[in-house]
């Protein structure tokens, strides 16, 4: 029955399986081969049991051959992207944006277009980040530019941290695979290209309509606040701001998501009411143009495309008379955008976007009918606070897991600060449409910079107050799923008892919570030392049971130990690393740390571990490779061309550099 109400759950599950087993199983020619001529004859086969009422075969046909395309569309894009040498090269790119100041460089994001072999330019595919000297001047470039630039691509490689954010996963699914520092020589020749792509005019138009903003009047912090939850351009926010934000639980709103899209649609669909009748179609047309003008505009974030997307399909259902499901309207929006970019659904914006709106489609109206208010007034209010409710409970799992942080305050945000945002998009609207006129755009302007005002403030002082959120929290990918069905079954029982057995969502309950604690059990029968890959002084952790001992020059606890120490359930202790030599013994492993080894010959010969701090740490005499212990680790505070020495002995010992090859865990 679901089936047939939603059809596109039927298609995209198996295609949404198939991506995800893309990035753990590689098929080559022969496989592949195979797998379509196996896919092509099970579907052939199924055709002989039409004749039933219901043919399974081919149900299940169908399932497998999208699985297997959706394995093959993700292998497909991810193998369309070159491969480069650590060496100097020369590229021809395109500038895909305008260049992003950072603290100390110029981060400009290239399209590779050729690559000079030493004979003439050969085709390549990919992106490329460009960390461009902040002394050095950019000259006026805009998106679309070609640029010669002479530089050494360096791939992106994670620090290896226990439950880290996975950067480089992160950036393959944007195409970004490599990054290289230019200076003002490495740019050899720049220069317009004959055609711009829409997507650069998108981006100089959201110049431009920034321009018009400051042009008005907007200023500042206000300015940069405007430009980010309406453009979605968050690179002139202050770092404070986004703080703010992130702790008010409204990082939503500055993220330009589907509830922009959403705010912005109504607005133009009801500004062209007198567009009625046979109008109406070119109404709906009009408003989906402008749509999908703003998705381009903002930079085509997952979000916002799942919701033009939305859009699109309600708009056209209407014109051919045809009611379309809410959440097959949904998938549907999901299945096209899987088909154009398969690693989409690993992005964190498209989870929070799509579990969001499954949970609203599936609940609010539920919950809204709970209780009946009369007043008009009282009734929004009730509204926005079901809504936030249901999509707060929706997203709860993925905001842990991601962020490692839970807004307290989210109802009292989205009460006070998501009305006001809403506003802010109108106005911005209306300051655009009224340009031309600046008296009135000007007076428009005004009270955006207000409401602006208000933005800022309101989400300041909800993010001051006492616990206004839950730090240092952490949850697993398989606690993550288990949460959210937990959460979307809990909600069925509460508002359809009748129907559905209080038992099923306790077991997910249950589940949720023992796979919390057998990693939690597992710790405390267990030791480890860990040494972390982090920027700055050496980070060493020594883990008894679930105390997490952790040895720094400073007592300062890197990021990075806090996250996997709040996946973990893990108690932290801090302790300053003692100068010079230090001797820890954790049952009968004997771990010795020390900045070099000159003077230290005769102390090392009993150590199971030898771990080396320091930028430049000395080994000693040439002889002393005999008494070293069997594993040597070298940590991140080590300089990045670093060699230990050339005593061949030495070399073949277990040396492992923390900076090059990621965090050394070692169980004790």
């Amino acid at each position: 029955m679901l089936y047939k109400e939603v059809p596109f759950l039927r298609i995209g599950l198996p295609m949404c399986l198939g991506i995800i087993s893309g990035r753990y199983f590689h098929p080559n020619e022969k496989t592949i081969i195979i797998l379509l001529i196996s896919t092509l004859l099970l579907i052939s086969t199924s055709i002989f049991f039409n004749k039933r009422i219901k043919n399974y075969y081919f149900g299940v046909s169908l399932s497998v051959a999208l699985l297997i395309a959706g394995n093959l569309l993700y292998n497909n894009e991810k193998s369309g992207y070159s491969v480069f040498e650590a060496k100097e090269s020369v590229f021809l790119c395109s500038l895909t944006d305008y260049p992003e100041e950072k603290a100390n460089t110029f981060c400009l994001n290239v399209k590779l277009l050729k690559k000079f072999d030493g004979n003439e330019f050969v085709p390549v595919k990919g992106l490329m980040f460009l960390y461009h000297r902040k002394t050095d001047t950019l000259n006026n470039i805009l998106p679309g530019d070609n640029l010669v630039i002479k530089c050494t691509p360096i791939i992106y490689t994670n620090n290896g941290n226990p439950y880290e954010f996975d950067y480089r996963f992160y950036l393959e699914n944007r195409g970004i695979n490599y990054y290289a520092f230019t200076n003002n020589s490495d740019i050899l020749k720049t220069g317009a290209p004959t055609k711009r792509t829409l997507r650069n005019h998108a981006f100089i138009i959201r110049n431009r309509i920034v321009e018009m903003f400051e042009e008005r009047g907007l200023k500042g912090e206000r300015l940069a606040l405007v430009a980010a939850i309406t453009l979605g351009q968050k690179s002139l926010l202050d770092p404070e701001t986004k703080l703010n934000f992130s702790k008010a639980g409204a990082m939503h709103i500055m993220a330009v998501s589907g509830l922009n899209a959403g705010i912005l649609s109504v607005f133009i669909f009801n500004i062209l009411f007198f567009m009625r009748g046979r109008l109406g179609t070119l109404r709906a047309l009009i408003t989906i143009m402008i749509i999908w003008l703003f998705a381009f505009i903002t930079g085509l974030s997952p979000s916002v495309e799942r919701a033009t997307l939305m859009f699109s399909f309600l708009q056209a259902g209407k014109m051919i008379n045809r009611q379309a499901n809410g959440i097959n309207t949904v998938l549907a929006s999901g299945f096209v955008m899987m088909i154009i970019q398969p690693s989409v659904i690993f992005d964190t914006g498209f989870q929070l976007s799509f579990v969001a709106v499954f949970f609203i489609i599936g609940f609010y109206e539920d919950l809204h009918t709970k209780l009946i208010i009369n007043s008009k007034l009282l009734d929004l209010i009730w509204q926005a606070i079901a809504v936030t409710l249901i999509a707060q409970a929706g997203t709860l799992a993925i905001t842990i897991m991601s962020f490692n942080r839970f807004p307290v305050y989210f109802l009292l945000t989205n009460l006070l600060v998501v009305p006001v945002s809403s506003l802010m998009i109108i106005l911005a609207c209306l300051t655009l449409i009224t340009f031309p006129i600046p008296f009135l755009s000007g007076l428009i302007a005004k009270l955006l910079d207000l409401t602006t005002l208000l933005t800022e403030e309101s989400t300041r002082i909800i993010s001051s107050l006492n616990y206004s959120t839950i730090d240092n929290i952490g949850m697993s990918f398989l606690q993550c799923i288990l949460l959210t069905t937990f959460c979307a079954l809990f909600l069925y029982w509460l508002l359809r008892k009748e129907s559905f057995n209080i038992y099923i969502p306790i077991t997910f309950l249950i589940l949720f919570l023992i796979g919390g604690s057998i990693p939690s059990i597992k710790n405390k029968r267990s030791n480890e030392l860990i040494v972390y890959n982090t920027h700055g002084s050496a980070t060493i952790g020594i883990r008894t049971g679930k105390i997490m001992n952790v040895y720094r020059k400073d007592l300062i606890i890197p990021p990075e130990v806090i996250r996997h120490c709040a996946v973990s359930g893990l108690e932290i202790r801090s302790d300053t690393l003692p100068v010079g030599f230090a001797v820890f013994r954790v049952d009968t492993t004997e771990i010795i740390i020390c900045d070099g080894l000159v003077g230290n010959e005769l102390l090392i010969n009993t150590a199971d571990v030898l771990i080396l701090t320091g930028k430049h740490p000395s080994i000693g005499s040439e002889n002393i490779s005999s008494t070293l212990p069997p594993r040597i680790i070298i940590t991140s505070e080590a300089d990045p061309s670093y060699i230990l020495t050339t005593n061949q002995d030495i070399r073949n010992k277990d040396i492992y550099y923390v900076r090059k090859s990621g965090a050394s865990i070692i169980p004790i």
